[in-house]
């Protein structure tokens, strides 16, 4: 039988079924607070059912101050496990804010230290993104942190991050039986690092149910929940209504065999899956509870025919585009309103041009190489930008480590970065060369540049080359055309 609670890293035992607070928000949308004392009793019936684990994030409405009520005032509430989030606006930041972020949460939550601070970054190009999880990291060395996480990270940042040393232990991302993105690359960089994916959407929006067998498409408007509304974008995306109720039927087929819900067998398909540490399911704490329909998760297993049909049925799904969190980072925005309106205000370029000589503007990215060398990132002259061979460095850091694929990785990112802040976007490259130290990296190399130009696809040339600089593993340049 599935185990009700599982390690996610040392001194950090979870439940495998995690409940979600994010409805907090939409329930206090009307700018009318929770009051915390009384919504926070209601945490207690999942603490007595052996669900004692608890996912929020800071912009979660009031559910830090609703999380932290319950720790100090309820008799359950040493038991509990409380996980939060970060997620800082889009932007240049400090140490100090990022110290700030931490002990605003710590304040929320009325503790000393947090379970888990589970981060997420808006923008890959401003690597502001790295900056902050050092900082964190070293607020966890300091011990206000006891473990860090992250939340919509795709592969490849989830890759560079490890790979330069940073210790997380899980990426919280969507995961379904419609959304199978972090089955792939998502899952076998987990493997590779020891991470462990926490998935939420499970049952998207409450669209994987009984509830919805056999009905017409709803016209999920603004009197929907934000969940609904967001879950509905993600059914179309998969290939509409009519493919959706035949994977519901094809579920419905196996929860009729075991004798319990849709629910059930969606979520338990996920929960299965070895690379997942736990499911979140998400709680409108006063309204509805669904405790005991929880606990039946642990009381029956999926044979392998079971998940034959379900696997068959996904099959005809047309696959969620993108990788594990891009529904908020590009187009198509599968978020609740259809775009990042109800999230960011607006999206600062990565780094700021200078003007040059005879009419050219420039981008520094702020290496000991630029000024040492005298040269700078990126320069446009006219519809023309050239950018430098470009290393993975951050400032005096290698990211990376010794993994090419993330130093690659993250060198394109520096290149995208100059580009658009010069006005342009990655669509107008059109020549990259690529020189690796070791031309045994060349295919993990390769590969970065494949999944960031798999649709562009300019003129390219890759190299052996001996690389100025311990550590460095490949160097890259671009021309585009704008």
């Amino acid at each position: 039988m599935t185990q009700l609670y599982t390690e996610l890293a040392p001194g950090l035992k979870i439940s495998r079924v995690l409940t979600g607070l994010w409805q907090i928000a939409d329930m206090e949308k009307n700018g009318n607070n929770l009051d915390p004392v009384a919504t926070s009793q209601h945490m207690a019936s999942y603490v007595e059912a052996g669900l004692s684990t608890f996912d929020m994030a800071d912009h979660y409405g009031s559910a830090e101050v609703i999380a932290g009520t319950f720790s100090t005032k309820h008799a359950l509430g040493p038991k509990a496990q409380m996980l939060t989030k970060w997620v800082p606006k889009p932007g240049k930041s400090s140490k100090a804010e990022t110290r700030a972020a931490v002990e605003l949460s710590l304040a929320r939550l009325q503790a000393e230290r947090i379970d888990l601070l589970q981060y997420h970054a808006w923008n890959y190009l401003d690597p502001t993104w790295l900056d902050q999880l050092f900082w964190l990291n070293e607020l966890r060395e300091e011990g206000l942190i006891q473990h860090l996480g992250l939340t919509n990270f795709d592969a490849a940042h989830l890759r560079i991050a490890c790979a330069s040393g940073i210790p997380i232990v899980s990426n919280q991302v969507c995961h379904s039986v419609i959304d199978q993105r972090a089955s792939g690359e998502m899952a076998a960089v987990c493997q590779e690092f020891g991470v462990k994916v926490l998935a939420f959407g499970t049952l998207c929006g409450g669209f994987l149910s009984d509830k919805w067998l056999g009905k017409v498409a709803p016209q999920v408007s603004t009197e929907a929940t934000w969940s609904q509304m967001k879950y509905k974008r993600f059914i179309d995306a998969a290939g509409g209504w009519d493919k959706f109720q035949n994977l519901l039927e094809m579920i419905h087929q196996v929860s009729k065999k075991h004798n319990i819900s849709i629910a059930n067998v969606a979520t338990k398909y996920i929960l299965d899956q070895d690379y997942v540490g736990g499911i979140i399911i998400g709680a409108r704490l006063g309204e509805s509870a669904h405790v005991e329909e929880t606990m039946k998760l642990f009381d029956f297993e999926l044979d392998e025919e079971d998940k034959n049909v379900i696997h068959n049925a996904q099959q005809e799904l047309s696959p969620i585009p993108g990788d594990c969190g891009d529904e908020y980072r590009k187009p198509p925005f599968l978020t609740a309103s259809g775009d990042l309106s109800h999230h960011l205000e607006s999206m600062p370029k990565p780094y700021e041009a200078v003007d040059g000589p005879k009419g050219s503007t420039k981008i520094f990215s702020g290496t000991p190489w630029e000024p040492m060398a005298g040269y700078c990132r990126a320069l446009r002259k006219g519809d023309r930008i050239s950018v430098s061979g470009t290393t993975a460095t951050h400032k005096d850091k290698l990211i990376g480590g010794d993994d090419a694929g993330a130093q690659a990785y993250f060198v394109l990112d520096k290149i995208e970065a100059a580009i658009v802040s010069l006005g342009g976007t990655l669509e107008d490259v059109t020549r990259t060369r690529i020189f690796v130290h070791r031309i045994e990296d060349w295919e993990a190399v390769a590969k970065a540049h494949g999944k960031k130009f798999a649709e562009i696809q300019p003129v390219n040339t890759l190299v052996e080359a001996k690389l100025v600089g311990k550590g460095y593993l490949v160097e890259i340049e671009a021309e585009a055309n704008l």
